[in-house]
């Protein structure tokens, strides 16, 4: 498997914690790039990138972090050649917000600050970015209560599209406006997950597992397998 299916594969496994752009974009088999995607980023955004990545999924004393599985320049690529302009606006514009408040709120660069406030920076974008998430479901919400819905025995009758076990529903998330975060997050733990580093450390690695066995007994605290 290359890493392209890999990347599809997590993304079909993590699905609900993706966003719907980047599930948009995935199933899509990255076919709608923005246009003039060559000089998307400066050098410093690459750099502030792979921070980025770095406080999103850090060094621990049982996993090297995504610096170390370079992920950095696996998202410069993903957004550069998959995600769709508006995206891509999108992501950029949140990297030049990141250094923006870098600045006004510890006067220097998102590259020259602690670790700590690095987090303390990117732990509000977070918090900003679930709560505009969270307002934009609740609007869908309330439109699809005002629509007529079909009833059989006043049970609801779902699509086939959404109903559970159906695993095309994760493709078929409503469109959304894309978030910076949103993004950065889901290519963190998408090029964490699918490196060398993240399938043979942060997951229970067996090279050789011999036998296909469906009730492994889980220990608490145990890495899951890669």
């Amino acid at each position: 498997m290359d890493r392209r299916e890999a990347v599809k594969s997590v993304a079909f496994l993590i699905g609900g914690a993706l966003s719907a752009t980047t599930i948009a974009t995935l199933f899509d088999s990255c076919n709608t790039p923005g246009k003039n995607s060559d000089n998307l980023f400066t050098a410093d955004q690459e750099k502030l990138v792979t921070e980025i990545a770095d406080i999103i999924i850090p060094t621990t004393a049982k996993s090297p972090g995504a610096k170390a599985a370079n992920v950095g320049p696996f998202i410069t690529m993903m957004v550069k050649e998959c995600y769709p302009e508006d995206a891509q606006k999108a992501f950029v514009k949140g990297l030049e917000d990141i250094e923006e408040r870098s600045n006004k709120d510890f006067g220097k660069s998102f590259l020259e600050i602690s670790v700590k406030e690095r987090q303390e920076l990117i732990t509000k974008v977070r918090d900003e970015t679930i709560a505009a998430q969270k307002a934009e479901k609740d609007k869908s919400d309330e439109n699809k209560a005002g629509e007529k819905t079909v009833k059989d025995e006043n049970k609801e009758i779902k699509p086939e599209i959404e109903k559970p076990g159906n695993p095309m529903a994760v493709k078929e998330k409503p469109k959304t406006a894309p978030q910076f975060f949103a993004i950065a997050r889901d290519l963190t733990m998408l090029g964490f997950f699918t490196s060398e580093i993240g399938a043979t450390q942060a997951y229970e690695y067996i090279a050789i597992p011999g036998r296909y066995d469906g009730d492994v007994k889980m220990k608490p605290g145990q890495k899951v397998y890669s």
